[in-house]
């Protein structure tokens, strides 16, 4: 991954283009501090079947750590009492 300065980004974006087409990433940089990257979609986006599995078992967990609690008072109630 490399780091480019925005003044610099903006005069070379096609090339940024072209390199990110190829599978590199690039974070772009103001004052020397990052503010935003630049990836493939695909990369981005996360959609490999390794991401969904990933995805699919965190949410399964969420869903187990939810159902051994019990409330002492109805989810009407609760909602209630946290708006005063």
């Amino acid at each position: 991954m490399r780091a480019i300065a925005v003044y610099e980004a903006k005069n070379r974006f096609a090339e940024m283009i072209a390199a990110v087409e190829q599978g590199e990433v690039i974070t772009i940089t103001r004052h020397g501090a990052p503010v935003a990257r630049l990836v493939a979609i695909g990369v981005a986006a996360g959609t490999g079947p390794e991401q969904r599995q990933r995805v699919l078992d965190s949410m399964a967990d969420l869903r187990r750590l939810g159902s051994d609690i019990e409330m002492a008072c109805s989810l009407s109630d609760a909602i209630h009492n946290g708006r005063d």
